[in-house]
């Protein structure tokens, strides 16, 4: 099972394959001089694409077992099977008739910090290859999937030329690949998504789709991307716009697009749950391992994870957080005096700790998390889950008077008072704004909301649109009773007006 994990391996059927070339040369009429079939696997699309009669064949695959395959399994003198890793790999280099080149193929569904647990060698040199920056960089923001940065690798390798990539990927991977193109300047006259019922095909869920591309050798792009359903090819099912350095599903959205004046943060991360994760019962703590656990509280906040995010306004909690740290690497040492039974509990399961995966957590000090910072301890939060289709916004405060913690699949905004936190969870779980939201996320991607997504709530063209009688209404729609005031509302302006006063 983990040889298909390292590889990705979702075998083509060779009847998909022979549709999708059909449908290249119906919709697209394409007549390729050469065709490549990068990580080629078993190469049902180059016995599919024999039909294209092209002049020079070309599969590259990792795997030796796959190779003799392909070579028993394909008698035709043009077809050229490659066994080479394709990540040290340049593909244009061997075709002699450059005319029109297709590159067709179904890289690996994987991820690369999945091949990282796997320990595995089919993995690209570890690079920042989107020039990601600071905390993105070396957290999930830079985590990315191995068949994005192959059809990337591709796009740069044949850029300037009038070769057409076709590749099966998720549809996230898709919409990733066309903001690509479009932030890097490459010539395109062409980027259409066709979805596909992954389950159908592969037995999988996932939101899959062939990804066309036609490069350009000329100064060409264009800012749409159109997406057709694969079983109704001739109807465009909905557009993606390029606007700004942004991705929107389609332009009649309300105009709250902008930057958020509020920082929002991602919650704690600690990659040991077993451990650092309590639950309440019966008026003990019980570890993950259902050990009772006697430690100080002095260092264990309320937790709110992703899955809790059930009502607008949550202040009773059943599940708490050991937080080490107030801040990113800090010395933990002095844990040892103020928490001795908290300490004695940590060193007792080191061994899990010190297994963490994460690069985070190299050559820094014993029991390290991340995430952590002064609005870590904040008392008035309004969090969201980045899980759900719909999401709602909630005020986050403990009838303890301690911070709320929250998990690091969740995002937060940070507040003075209950107030003011109030008037923002009821603009952000507005209908208007709820619209704005969900036009601008993609719901078939994991985490639709995420704080690039969150980062883009324009707060102050909120306010300028939406009046105290909108916060009254999205009161009564969270059966919530009557509480907020236009006294309140008016405080939450002044707020952002002394925010843009201080970053003018």
């Amino acid at each position: 099972m983990i040889g298909k994990r390292e590889y990705g391996d979702y075998q083509t059927p060779i009847d998909f394959a022979e549709k999708i070339c059909h449908y290249l040369k119906d919709y697209h009429n394409i007549e390729p001089s050469a065709i490549v079939e990068p990580t080629c696997g078993v190469g049902s699309f180059i016995k599919s694409s024999l039909f294209f009669d092209a002049n020079e064949y070309y599969g590259i695959e990792i795997n030796s077992e796959y190779c003799d395959i392909c070579r028993n399994s394909i008698n035709d003198s043009r077809v050229n099977i490659i066994n080479a890793d394709f990540f040290a790999f340049l593909s244009k280099d061997l075709i002699k008739d450059k005319r029109q080149i297709l590159v067709i193929g179904n890289p690996p569904w994987v991820t690369n910090s999945t091949l990282s647990v796997l320990d595995s060698n089919n993995i690209p040199i570890k690079a920042n290859f989107k020039g990601f920056k600071g905390v993105d960089a070396i957290t999930g923001a830079s985590n990315f999937d191995i068949c994005e940065y192959i059809i990337l690798k591709l796009i740069h390798e044949y850029r300037d030329t009038n070769t057409i990539i076709s590749m099966l990927c998720k549809t996230s991977v898709a919409r990733n690949v066309f903001k690509e193109l479009k932030r890097n300047c490459i010539s395109f006259s062409l980027c259409d998504i066709v979805e596909f019922d992954a389950f159908k095909v592969f037995g999988v869920y996932a939101n899959a789709c062939v990804l066309i591309i036609q490069l350009s050798d000329k100064m060409m792009s264009t800012d749409l991307c159109n997406v057709y359903d694969f079983e109704s090819p001739g109807t465009i099912k909905s557009q993606l716009v390029y606007i700004n350095g942004q991705i929107h599903s389609n332009l009649e959205t309300e105009n709250f697009d902008g930057r958020c004046c509020f920082e929002w943060r991602q919650g704690v991360k600690h990659d040991c749950a077993k451990i650092m994760e309590l639950t309440l019962h019966n008026g003990t703590l019980q570890n993950g391992q259902k050990e009772v656990i006697h430690i100080e509280d002095d260092i264990v906040f309320p937790l709110m994870k992703s899955s809790m995010f059930k009502l607008p306004v949550i202040h009773s909690f059943s599940k708490f957080v050991i937080v080490t740290q107030k801040k990113i690497r800090e010395d933990t040492m002095h844990l040892e005096q103020e928490v001795p039974k908290t300490w004695e509990y940590l060193n007792k399961n080191m061994e899990l700790f010190d297994n963490r995966k994460s690069s985070i957590y190299r050559g820094a000090p014993p029991f390290s998390m991340f995430g952590v910072g002064d609005y870590s301890y904040s008392k008035f939060k309004v969090g969201v889950s980045g899980f759900y289709k719909q999401p709602l916004f909630s005020v986050l405060y403990s009838d303890d008077n301690k911070p709320v913690m929250i998990d690091d699949t969740s995002y937060f905004i940070c507040f003075d008072s209950y107030d003011l936190a109030y008037v923002a969870m009821l603009l952000l779980n507005s209908e208007r704004v709820q619209r704005f939201l969900t036009n601008i996320a993609f719901l078939d991607a994991k985490r639709p909301y995420t704080k690039k997504v969150l980062t883009r709530i324009d707060f102050d063209k909120i306010v300028d649109s939406l009046t105290f009688d909108d916060l009254t209404r999205t009161e009564q729609k969270l059966k919530l009773s009557n509480y907020v005031t236009l006294s309140m509302y008016d405080a939450f302006q002044s707020l952002l007006g002394a925010r843009q006063m201080r970053f003018a």
